[in-house]
């Protein structure tokens, strides 16, 4: 069947991202070309004309994320995917993004890094870049999807998200996922979840517009460019005119809202899935591709007699600091394990929120950890948990 219509598909996880945002409602996509993404790119360049949308190959990913901001405030929903090192070079504007409030995705499929690294092979050494890889305090979101179809699934999400709050969203994919071949299930059109970003309440025109002014919520309505609206949009700090003063106080205002308006809604943004967590007294973590793996390690030590439970990330960012330490409170287990294919980087986020070191299972990139090495990390994780109680 159509996509209208719904069907079942079995694709890579990077179609499967580009088919969720069509479904979505993406109008725009500026990209280049970069492994392990491109495929993105190519699904696109047909599908999306086809779809009524507008497909642009830019000349670098600089002007790529320059482009779908412009988009986005033009009132198109707009995404654009990279891997990276293009993901380096889209920081400077995704700190535009964030400054003036333009709903964008961005899809980073990770590979083995730093700087050229490993360009076929996989890693998840991006995630503090996307968190905090724009100079300055800015409120952000990132999912990390462990299938195809969380792939689909996340990328509509994330431009629901996007203009909800009015904040880049940032699909934080990797050359597994993104290069896997599985079910995906498209819903009909229908059964799309859809969340518009907000809206001026008056037309153009009747009074002054004030492009900032929030009436008490911490997302201000989103006028659209060409719409009658007398809109400034600027990265300097501004004011509810939108326009650019030096005033440290609105700055610090202004700063405060950006990071707020994501902080405050953690819990509704926030989501996690446990796996044997009800008697877990090993509590393992991980995200991505390595969640499959670690999902497996679990299920294996379990049968050993182990009682492990996985703790699964799906959003990155904001952190899920809240589930960790009521996990920790109530279970009270003997240890904590965290899988992923970086030296630890967020590893270091879990031991922040709990107060303790934890047990880490590292590779820098350029291969899925196997299920047994992450076995045996539960192990020792839970045999050094008996000789301590």
């Amino acid at each position: 069947m159509g996509a209208d219509g719904g069907s079942v598909q079995f694709i890579s996880g990077d179609h499967a991202c580009a088919e969720g945002a069509l479904a979505a409602g993406l109008k725009f996509f500026g990209g280049y070309p970069i492994t392990p993404s491109t495929e993105i790119a190519e699904h696109l360049v047909t599908r999306l004309p086809a779809a009524g949308g507008v497909f642009a190959q830019m000349e670098d990913e600089l002007g790529s994320i320059a482009a779908i901001i412009g988009a986005s405030v033009g009132g198109a929903r707009a995404m654009t995917a990279t891997s990276g090192p293009g993901f380096s070079l889209m920081m400077e504007n995704l700190g535009l993004a964030a400054m003036i409030e333009a709903p964008i995705v961005v899809v980073d499929v990770m590979r083995g890094s730093p700087s050229t690294g490993l360009p076929t092979l996989v890693g998840q050494a991006d995630v503090m870049q996307a968190r905090y890889g724009s100079h300055g305090d800015y409120g952000i979101v990132a999912y990390t999807p462990s299938s195809p179809q969380e792939f689909f699934d996340l990328t509509v999400r994330a431009f629901n998200t996007a203009d909800r709050y009015r904040v880049p969203v940032i699909v934080l994919g990797d050359e597994v996922v993104g290069h896997m071949i599985e079910r995906v299930e498209i819903p009909p059109a229908d059964r799309i979840p859809r969340v518009e970003r907000p809206r001026p309440a008056e037309p153009p025109g009747e009074k002054p517009f004030l492009p900032y002014k929030t009436n008490g919520h911490m997302v201000p309505p989103m006028a659209h460019a060409g719409e009658g609206y007398r809109v400034h949009m600027t990265g300097l700090t501004h004011d509810e005119r939108g326009y650019p003063t030096n005033d440290p106080a609105v700055h610090d205002a202004l700063v405060r809202r950006l990071v707020g308006k994501v902080e405050k809604n953690a819990r509704d943004i926030i989501e996690t899935e446990g796996v044997h967590l009800k008697d877990a007294e090993i509590i393992v973590v991980a995200y991505g591709c390595l969640a499959r793996s670690a999902r497996q390690a679990v299920e294996q030590v379990r049968r050993q007699g182990i009682k492990a439970g996985l703790l699964r990330l799906v959003t990155l960012w904001p952190f899920a600091d809240e589930v960790l330490k009521k996990l920790d409170r109530e279970r009270r287990p003997k240890g904590w394990v965290v899988a992923e294919l970086n030296l630890g980087q967020v590893a270091r986020e879990v031991e922040r929120c709990l107060g303790r070191p934890v047990d880490r299972v590292n590779h820098a990139g350029g291969r899925i950890l196997e299920p047994e090495l992450i076995a045996d990390a539960i192990a020792d994780c839970a045999s050094a948990g008996r000789k301590r109680r």
